[in-house]
């Protein structure tokens, strides 16, 4: 199993450390420690366009046709190598030597796969014959593609291996999203996108903040972003993920960019606390 570097840090989310197509392993910051990534969009096409995203050569589209068994045979033998081979001591820092998820998160949106739910399925009988039923399998979501009966399909799946959502939600006016996230969407609808996600599986918010353009997130806007939190129900989410920029984004309005100071997420974490809901922060 070749790798092209020496460590794995939170700073650089490489897909091609291990040479495969669908799978690779990253540190990640958020579940802090080792996170098995899939990547069902290993043509770098997304339905999204967000500001900050890490993909080299992004291009708007879907998933391409998935090679099923090319993915098991990947999982199998990356999983084995993790908890019978050198991988951990020679690539991964000694204090994040656990895994802690295996991530549906890759160069684009993974439920427009249309083998998504039968994915989930297999990926999760994987998991459990590795002896690893303890730990969770994550889809990281824009949650634009929910209303499609086979992305139902697969987060009823994905609830009963007791699995869960991070549901993409960085602003609450179209224009905030359309800045962000490089999509005209319907604000009221994607709130209830993620009301229809927390009914479907166990469902956190993910949400980055950034300055751009020299400016922090106006008053005007997070006030929004936590109307459309409030819509989706707040009883209902597990809590939110709330992040800054760890690594530089590939886009071209990374310009407009800048990383928020720990102070200054702390503060919009702390207007998100108040409307009763954990928050998780990543600076």
């Amino acid at each position: 199993m070749n790798s092209s570097q020496q460590m794995l840090s939170v700073s650089d989310h490489n897909r091609s450390f291990i040479s495969m197509t669908y799978v690779y392993p990253v540190v990640s910051r958020r579940a802090g420690g080792v996170s098995v990534g899939i990547n069902l969009n290993p043509n770098n096409a997304c339905n999204w366009h967000c500001a900050y995203c890490q993909v080299p050569d992004l291009v708007r589209g879907a998933a391409p046709e998935i090679d099923l068994e090319l993915l098991e045979k990947e999982l199998r033998a990356f999983l084995d190598e993790l908890l019978h081979g050198n991988f951990m001591a020679e690539h991964v820092p000694p204090e994040a030597q656990v895994i802690r998820d295996i991530a549906f998160s890759g160069n684009g949106e993974p439920t427009s796969s249309k083998a998504f739910a039968e994915i989930v399925e297999r990926v999760a009988a994987i998991r459990d014959q590795a002896g690893l039923s303890a730990v969770p399998i994550r889809l990281i979501t824009n949650g634009s593609l929910i209303e499609r009966p086979y992305v139902q399909t697969a987060l009823r799946r994905l609830g009963a291996a007791g699995g869960e959502v991070w549901f993409k939600l960085d602003g609450g006016r179209a224009e905030d999203i359309a800045r962000i996230n490089g999509i005209d969407i319907n604000p009221e609808a994607h709130a209830r996108r993620l009301a229809l996600c927390t009914s479907l599986c166990p469902t956190w918010v993910q949400t980055c903040m950034v300055g751009w353009d020299g400016e922090p997130p106006s008053d005007a806007m997070l006030d929004a972003y936590l109307a459309r939190l409030e819509q989706a129900g707040t009883t209902a989410l597990r809590g939110v993920h709330l992040y800054g920029l760890a690594r530089p984004s590939l886009q071209p309005e990374a310009a407009h960019l800048q990383r928020l100071s720990p102070d200054a997420l702390e503060r919009i974490a702390r207007r998100i606390k108040e409307k009763g809901l954990t928050v998780v922060v990543s600076p």
